[in-house]
């Protein structure tokens, strides 16, 4: 990059706050999957007067510029993959306010998930959205990829506590959206375009979230299923029974044998799948609908049904499923962890074809586990990027169950995005008219391209021929021991 742009950015944001060392580029040039990027100068502001200038000086050179938060996404969407200007916005990290009368709060993009959660806690507020990265991920990163977590079946995801933002256009504008209201038809909806448009139409600077009431007790239980179809079966029947739990999620066998052989805290390996129930709300609801779900656990099979009498009960039975990506990282370097979703009667249908892929695929370690409550499943394999034959095998996994998902009526991402991972199938989902709409949008409001390029498809056509379907073959009986 040209001296002299480099002397622009150290002029707008100071120069300790630009950087061009080879090993700085290098820590900025990955998220959590094996795509990388080098950029050639990361800079961090510390306010919007500052990204306008960046971004104006950033069209004015034709630079790219890739907004990032934490950098812990699992899609791609931050990695730099035109180099130009690494934009991270991790100094933005205030909490402007915590209005309690309008149940709201002001944010920076850099405000680390966690730590917004603990500040309206102490006001007895609750932010619900939960991702598993919440202590490091940030709330920017979370509205850009529309993030969720374990608690989305009852609460929603982030773009439910989205009021407005603030954003700053490739124009160099701010342009600001929605309220502090909840109700707010007025025009196009920009906000929920721009949540989830990873970088691709404007740098987030500024958010206003939703907050609710923190609920007045939980109830954690732990069902123990020696056949895997059967949990799959038991959460589409508490589902289709209209109970509500906060969390209901599924951890398969292999991923139990997986963080037993890390902790070794005597979980149940024998069991081909346990699932993690949680409910929450006023005491007596939450007795009745614990001791409600118990029963249709059992009804389905459950070998057992353990229930915490208290908080730190309740952490050991959330133990297993907090620990799987440690867990699968000591296998290979790389975790490969997919959000593909499906509607919940299809959960079933979903588990007998991951099945037949885990068949299929027999050389990659593999596991499922995920937010079953709503359908949003992770299967996940583990992979060494250095072995070039492993990388195709794992492409055309991603493919297969991309397709999977869409013949079951679902979607290829719940809550990680587009990026470059799932780029070559977007358009399996939204079909041609789909994309030449958003590419509408996107020349729109980026005219010459300068943000986040390379994502989303949104650059032209991408390698979109449809894979062949994943047939469902003979569903194993086994729980899958590999890995």
């Amino acid at each position: 990059m040209h001296a002299r742009v480099i002397q622009a950015l150290q002029s707008i944001v100071g120069p300790q706050y630009v950087l061009t060392e080879p090993q700085d580029l290098v820590c900025y040039s990955f998220d959590a999957t094996w795509h990388t990027g080098r950029p050639d100068v990361v800079v961090l502001p510390a306010e919007t007067r500052q990204v306008q200038e960046i971004v104006r000086l950033a069209a004015a050179e034709r630079i790219p510029v890739t907004p990032r938060g934490a950098g812990t996404g699992l899609a791609g969407g931050a990695v730099p993959v035109r180099g130009g200007i690494l934009l991270s916005l991790t100094r933005m990290r205030r909490i402007v306010d915590i209005d309690t009368r309008n149940l709201l709060a002001v944010v920076e993009p850099g405000v680390v998930t966690a730590e917004l959660q603990r500040q309206v806690a102490r006001e007895g507020l609750f932010y619900p959205p939960d991702p598993a990265s919440a202590k490091v991920s940030t709330i920017g990163g979370n509205i850009a990829t529309g993030a969720g977590g374990p608690r989305c079946f009852k609460y929603g995801v982030t773009r439910d506590y989205v009021l407005g933002l603030e954003v700053v256009l490739a124009s160099g504008e701010v342009l600001r959206t929605g309220g502090k209201t909840v109700k707010n038809v007025t025009g196009y909806d920009l906000t929920r375009l721009l949540v989830g448009s990873e970088g691709t139409l404007g740098v987030i600077t500024g958010a206003t979230l939703r907050l609710i009431p923190q609920p007045e007790t939980q109830r954690t239980l732990l069902g123990v299923f020696p056949r895997l179809a059967d949990a799959s079966a038991a959460v589409g029947d508490i589902v289709a029974k209209g109970i509500v739990p906060t969390t209901l999620e599924l951890v398969d066998q292999t991923a139990l044998r997986v963080v037993e052989d890390y902790l070794q805290a005597g979980l149940p390996v024998e069991a081909e799948a346990v699932l993690i129930i949680e409910v929450d709300g006023f005491a007596e609801a939450v007795d009745r609908q614990a001791r409600r779900v118990a029963e249709l656990c059992e009804a389905h099979g459950a070998s057992a049904v353990r229930v915490a009498a208290d908080a730190a009960q309740a952490a050991e039975l959330w133990q297993a499923r907090r620990a799987i990506n440690p867990s699968l990282t000591r296998i290979r370097p790389i975790k490969v962890g997919e959000d593909v979703t499906v509607p919940p009667g299809e959960i079933p249908a979903f588990i007998r074809r991951f099945q037949y892929l885990r068949e299929r695929y027999r050389d990659l370690p593999m596991v499922v586990y995920g937010h079953a409550g709503d359908g949003n499943l992770h299967p996940n394999v583990v992979m060494d990027p250095r072995r070039p034959e492993e990388r195709a095998r794992v492409e055309a996994w991603l493919a297969d169950l991309a397709r999977v998902a869409l013949d079951l009526g679902g979607t290829l991402t719940g809550e990680h995005g587009i990026g470059l991972l799932k780029a070559p199938f977007l358009e399996w989902e939204v079909g041609p008219v789909g994309m030449e709409v958003m590419r509408a949008v996107k020349r729109a409001l980026d005219p010459l391209n300068i943000l986040n390029p390379g994502k989303m498809a949104l650059d032209g056509p991408q390698a979109t021929e449809a894979a062949p379907a994943a047939e469902p073959g003979p569903a194993p009986t086994g729980g899958g021991t590999r890995g």
